[in-house]
Order: structure tokens, then C-alpha cells, then sequence
């Protein structure tokens, strides 16, 4: 279903021409030539041969824009960007889970079950809370604070673009605030606060990660209630230029994969995110 949606876009259609029309003016010049150079030579002539002609043009431009996955491997930086669907808690690697600046983790009255934060309590820590806020308050010994609210649950505010990096088995987990809480434990971002977040996020990826790879959500809707402003498509792009920018002082990781919902993957303009990512190699 996925290729049948990017066969119907415009930018495959165009590409596909560009391509075929690219190899058929390639080859009918290789042809002319020979007829200049060789007039007695017939076997390239007659309505065969132009049939043959047109079917290796179409052949060829099909190749060349056939959707594949989105991928895209980097030499400056050493590095590579996948956009994937599925749920990121099946990832295998390092992940990053966002949350919110008082680092609530309360569910269902804080938190929603339904939301990755609460999915996540459910799959990672099997229910337990305590186990979660006492890994979550040893990650935050030392971390400043910018304030308190007064709100039920937690209280103290450490501020957007905090991270407190856990340890699960043999990889990282990193959570993420890039939304405030108010008193009504409600909690909000800007596009402005989520690149913050994310250039201090490949900050701790960076200096912690040691290399691995490290899987992404689509950051910045959910909680955050973004999704009007910040559609999937261009957080994901944000995502992906914040990761470049940061990559280009020193290497983030081996490989950045930004796990994507199905139901907003199927959404996406996915020959546009492969366009985007080629368009990074020479910048």
C-alpha cells in the first residue's frame, strides 16, 4: 500500500519521465550517431528497434524512481539517517522517549496511558512506577532546576531540553523534556523549544552514546500538541536538520533512526523526506 501511495505522487511521476526521457534522448543520440557514421548499417533501424528503444527508456526510468526505503548513508559526517515505521519500544537500540520538564510519569492521571510515556511504563518497566521515577530521579542528581509549579504530582521544573539518560540492559534510554507543565498538568512546546531540546539531546546522545545507533520518535506532537503546527513531515524534517547541524562539530552516532507511527507514515510525502535527505549530502 505504501509503494501504490508513492506511485501516485506527482514527484515520482516527474522524476519517472525525467529518467526515461534522460536514457531515450541518450540512446537515440548513440543511434543517430552511428546512422552518420555508418549509413549502411541498418540493423538499428525500423519500428522494432524504436519499439525496443522506448521499452529500455521505460525500463530504466522506472528503476531509477522506484520508491525503495527511506535511507540515506553520509560521509560528512560518517553517519546515517533511516526513517522507518513501527513502534519505536520495539527498537533495539538506543531510544529516546519524550516527557515533560517536571518529568511526570504518573498514568492515567497525569500522564495518558495511551501516549508513548505511558506505553513505555507499561512495556520497558513492566508497570513500576517506583522502579521508573527512582531511575529518573538518579539520572537528575545534579541536574539545575528553573523553578516549581504548584500542580499535583511533581513539582520541581528542570527546565526544557533536560535529559535524564537511563540504562536498560545493554542500551540507553534517553527522556526527553522538550514540553512544560502547567498547573493544570498540561503540557505544551513551541517549535522553538523543541530544537533546543533536540540540539541538547544529540549533545547527551554524543557524549553518552558511544557511537550506537539511536532510534527517534516523531518529535513533537502527542503531548506536546504540535501536530497542528509542526505537521509529522516537517518535524521530521527538523528533527533530521538539528541532528546534521550537530554532527557537523563532532559525530553524534553511527546511524539516526526516526521511528514513525503507521498511521502517520502513511501520511507522509516519503519521495519528498528521500529527496530532502539526498539534498543534505552536499550541504
Amino acid at each position: 500500500m505504501a509503494i501504490l501511495q508513492d506511485l501516485r505522487t506527482l514527484r515520482f511521476w516527474r522524476h519517472f519521465l525525467i529518467m526515461s526521457f534522460a536514457v531515450f534522448g541518450g540512446l537515440s543520440t548513440v543511434l543517430q550517431t552511428l546512422n552518420v557514421t555508418m549509413p549502411t548499417l541498418t540493423v538499428f533501424q525500423g519500428s522494432p528497434f524504436l519499439i525496443l528503444t522506448v521499452a529500455i527508456s521505460v525500463i530504466a526510468g522506472l528503476i531509477w524512481s522506484w520508491p525503495r526505503p527511506i535511507a540515506q548513508d553520509y560521509s560528512v559526517p560518517n553517519t546515517k539517517i533511516t526513517i522507518v515505521k513501527g513502534n519505536i519500544l520495539d527498537e533495539t537500540k538506543h531510544i529516546v522517549i519524550g516527557t515533560n520538564d517536571t518529568f511526570d510519569t504518573e498514568t492515567p492521571v497525569i500522564i495518558s496511558q495511551g501516549s508513548l510515556q505511558g506505553q513505555a511504563l507499561q512495556r520497558l518497566y513492566g508497570g513500576d512506577l517506583k522502579e521508573l521515577d527512582a531511575q529518573l530521579a538518579s539520572a537528575l542528581v545534579g541536574k539545575p532546576t528553573v523553578g516549581s509549579i504548584k500542580k499535583s504530582g511533581k513539582q520541581i521544573q528542570y527546565g526544557v531540553g533536560t535529559i535524564a539518560t537511563v540504562k536498560q540492559s545493554a542500551r540507553l534510554i534517553f527522556f526527553l523534556a522538550y514540553c512544560e507543565m502547567d498547573t493544570h498538568n498540561t503540557a505544551r512546546s513551541t517549535p522553538d523549544k523543541v530544537w533546543k531540546s533536540l540540539i541538547l539531546l544529540w549533545d547527551e546522545v554524543s557524549k553518552k552514546g558511544n557511537g550506537g545507533a539511536v532510534s527517534v520518535p516523531v518529535i513533537g506532537g502527542g503531548q506536546a500538541r504540535l501536530s497542528s503546527i509542526v505537521p509529522a513531515q516537517d518535524a521530521i524534517r527538523l528533527t533530521i536538520l538539528s541532528f546534521m547541524f550537530a554532527s557537523r562539530s563532532s559525530k553524534i552516532c553511527d546511524e539516526l533512526r526516526i521511528v514513525v507511527r503507521p498511521e502517520d507514515y502513511k501520511k507522509l510525502d516519503r519521495l519528498e523526506l528521500q529527496s530532502f535527505l539526498s539534498s543534505l549530502r552536499s550541504s
